[in-house]
């Protein structure tokens, strides 16, 4: 095996483990929102307790989200989802040119993780007009951003991708 074709199957193998992260994240992403929307129909049952473990809790409450975390960068025009759209398709690229290069599994998975996240929530603006959220996480009367899977994913991935980043001891030469 020549130099060249050692540097290259280590990438190769972590695209396919990234690509299949990311396709299963937005399988997961995408049949949950069609569970909550068709199935348990949430936006006409407001909120529904989920899991309570002492103080932490999480229920079920339907957000649309016209904006990027937290609700920032929110607004009504009629291009506003098509813009926001754009500018993850464009972060879902950088993040695929950077998977071509992941150096571990961890930063593979990681990059998998933000892109299928990333994916699921530009098919829900371009579906909607909005991203569908509705897990609310909850804990001693402190309320965290209401999130779905996507986002869950991503989260995830930056997470894994900072540890990697400040945890990995660099290769010896």
């Amino acid at each position: 095996m020549s130099a060249t074709t050692a540097a290259v199957a280590p990438a190769r193998g972590g695209v396919r483990l990234g690509l299949a992260m990311a396709a299963l994240l937005l399988l997961a992403d995408q049949a949950s929102k069609w569970w909550i929307l068709e199935r348990l129909d949430l936006p006409a049952l407001r909120n529904l307790p989920l899991l309570q473990v002492g103080p932490f809790g999480l229920d079920l409450t339907m957000v649309w989200n016209r904006g990027v975390t937290f609700g920032l960068l929110s607004g009504e025009g009629p291009l506003n989802h098509v813009l926001l759209a754009v500018v993850a398709v464009a972060i879902a690229g950088f993040l695929l040119r950077w998977l071509w290069r992941a150096e571990t599994r961890l930063v593979a998975l990681a990059l998998g993780a933000v892109i299928g996240g990333a994916v699921g929530n530009v098919i829900d603006r371009l579906r909607f007009g909005a991203v569908v959220d509705f897990i609310r996480a909850h804990a001693w009367g402190w309320n965290w951003y209401v999130f779905n899977i996507a986002d869950a994913g991503i989260v995830c991935g930056v997470v894994a991708l900072l540890a990697d980043a400040l945890l990995r001891r660099p290769a010896r030469g």
